[in-house]
C-alpha cells in the first residue's frame, strides 16, 4: 500500500507542478504579447490619425484625437485573445506635437482567493518626422499656386 500511495503522491505533485508552470508561462507570454501588441497598435493608429490637410498647409505633423482613439481600439480589438479581459486607458493624447500615453491592463484566467493575476503595460509614443518644412508646399504658397490636385498627383 505504501508504494501505491507514493505513486499517487508523485502524480498529484506532477499535476500541481504542471499547473503552476502553465500559469507562470501564461503570465510571462501574455505580458510580452500585450506589450508588442500595444506598441505596434499605437504606432499604426498614430499613422492612421495623421491630419494630412494640416501637414499640407503647415508642414508639421498633427494627429486627430478621435481618429486615433477609434483606430487604436479597432486595431487592438482585432488582435487580442478571447480568454482575457482588457482595460484600455488613454492618459494623454496631444495633437501637436503628436504624443500619446496609453495603459492597457489585462487579467489572466487564473484566480487565487478570487483575485486575478493582472498584467499592466504602459507606453508613451511620440510621432516624429525627419522633415522640418515641406518644400513643395512652401514653393507653391509663395507662387500663389496652392492647389491640392497637384499635391495628390
Amino acid at each position: 500500500m505504501s508504494r501505491g500511495m507514493m505513486i499517487i503522491g508523485i502524480i498529484i505533485l506532477a499535476l500541481f507542478t504542471f499547473g503552476v508552470v502553465n500559469i507562470v508561462q501564461n503570465y510571462q507570454t501574455g505580458n510580452e504579447l500585450d506589450y508588442y501588441l500595444l506598441r505596434e497598435t499605437t504606432e499604426a493608429a498614430m499613422t492612421d490619425a495623421v491630419d494630412i490637410g494640416y501637414y499640407r498647409l503647415y508642414g508639421n505633423l498633427r494627429i486627430d484625437k478621435e481618429m486615433f482613439a477609434e483606430s487604436f481600439i479597432r486595431r487592438f480589438a482585432q488582435n487580442v485573445a478571447n480568454n482575457r479581459s482588457y482595460s484600455i486607458k488613454f492618459y494623454d493624447i496631444n495633437e501637436t506635437p503628436p504624443k500619446v500615453s496609453i495603459k492597457v491592463d489585462s487579467s489572466t484566467s487564473a484566480t487565487f482567493n478570487s483575485e486575478t493575476l493582472g498584467i499592466s503595460n504602459q507606453i508613451d509614443a511620440i510621432l516624429e518626422s525627419t522633415y522640418k518644412t515641406n518644400e513643395f508646399i512652401t514653393d507653391m504658397t509663395r507662387r500663389g499656386e496652392l492647389d491640392y490636385s497637384e499635391v495628390d498627383g
